[in-house]
């Protein structure tokens, strides 16, 4: 069903109160069986809505939706002077696609979705994109020449993300770019590079965060998983978007000039596995051994049969013993 048809009806229930049925149907012109075809593919979307005789139809909580006026006035003046561009788009196939399609002359620039049809994680796995439940961000970038120790980039992403959430006392980074809350995934980075014309490099970051997504919207999620609700933290997503824009943008200058050194301290103290038995697979053989935290290329320091070796992240899985 065109977007165009649904859309309106996502701003009438966006309030999170009952609506009549009857009256939403009326005032869009259309019979109570189109309106329910309607509602049918609001759900498909990912959105929980409820419906209730004599009541009607309503989100379980009202719906802050992604405001790029709203985003760009809450920037800080880094962030504000440097991007180019921040949109907002209600839905797409993924906004890293996206933005990998767009004139890298526009860089810097942001792209935020409410829906995501085809989200992608690491090693090809689907990320969950329920309309409105959480953020959806990408960020390309483009740097002049190829950054020193590049493969460190996803582990400095990581870190700003932990500024950008200061409430969160024990937010913790899982190697190599996994953001963690009590043993279960709140969020995760994909960083995409294209090379360019006259050697420069574009990056493409990606950031999923879950922030209000319920347990129904997330059902097919294999791994455990929090929100920032869940934990108790609501903040206005369009801020949180502001935030972690400024925090990204201060990062990637940062990591331009001097690579990971700035980040490695607060790595080190966010490492959610540093002296843990984990398992790497996904390699030519699966490698179990003690994690001893990262080196500046950001590669993963395994103790293993008495010998340390060094995992770069490439296209592999990481599991605690």
């Amino acid at each position: 069903m065109a977007p165009e048809l649904l859309l309106p009806l996502v701003d009438a229930l966006a309030d999170g109160g009952w609506h009549s049925g009857e009256a939403l149907a009326k005032k869009r012109g259309i019979t109570r069986a189109a309106l329910s075809k309607r509602v049918q593919a609001l759900k498909a979307w990912g959105l929980p809505v409820e419906s209730r005789t004599r009541l009607g139809y309503r989100l379980p909580q009202p719906l802050e939706q992604l405001d790029e006026t709203r985003i760009r006035k809450s920037l800080d003046p880094l962030a504000a002077s440097r991007l180019q561009r921040v949109a907002v788009t209600p839905l797409t196939d993924s906004t890293n696609a996206q933005l990998l399609n767009t004139p890298a002359r526009q860089d810097p620039q942001a792209l935020l979705a409410e829906f995501q049809s085809a989200g992608r994680g690491r090693r090809g796995r689907e990320w969950v994109s329920p309309f409105g439940a959480n953020l959806y961000l990408s960020l390309a970038w483009s740097f002049d020449g190829w950054p020193a120790r590049l493969t460190a980039l996803p582990l400095a992403v990581g870190v700003a993300c932990t500024r950008a959430l200061p409430e969160l006392k024990d937010l913790r980074l899982k190697w190599p770019n996994d953001l963690s809350l009590g043993g279960r995934k709140i969020g995760g980075i994909l960083i995409e590079q294209r090379g360019e014309a006259g050697g420069a490099c574009r990056t493409v970051i990606g950031i999923g965060l879950n922030v209000a997504m319920q347990a129904q919207q997330g059902r097919k999620i294999e791994q455990s998983w929090t929100s920032l609700h869940a934990a108790g933290v609501r903040l206005s997503r369009n801020a949180l978007a502001a935030r972690l824009l400024s925090k990204l943008t201060e990062a990637l200058i940062a990591f331009e000039a001097q690579g990971f050194a700035p980040f490695a301290r607060e790595w080190q103290q966010r490492d959610l596995v540093d002296g843990k038995a984990i398992r790497i697979s996904g390699m030519h053989e699966d490698l179990s051994g003690i994690a001893r935290g990262v080196d500046d290329d950001g590669a993963l320091k395994l103790e293993t049969r008495g010998k340390m070796q060094r995992v770069l992240s490439g296209d592999v899985s990481l599991r605690t013993l």
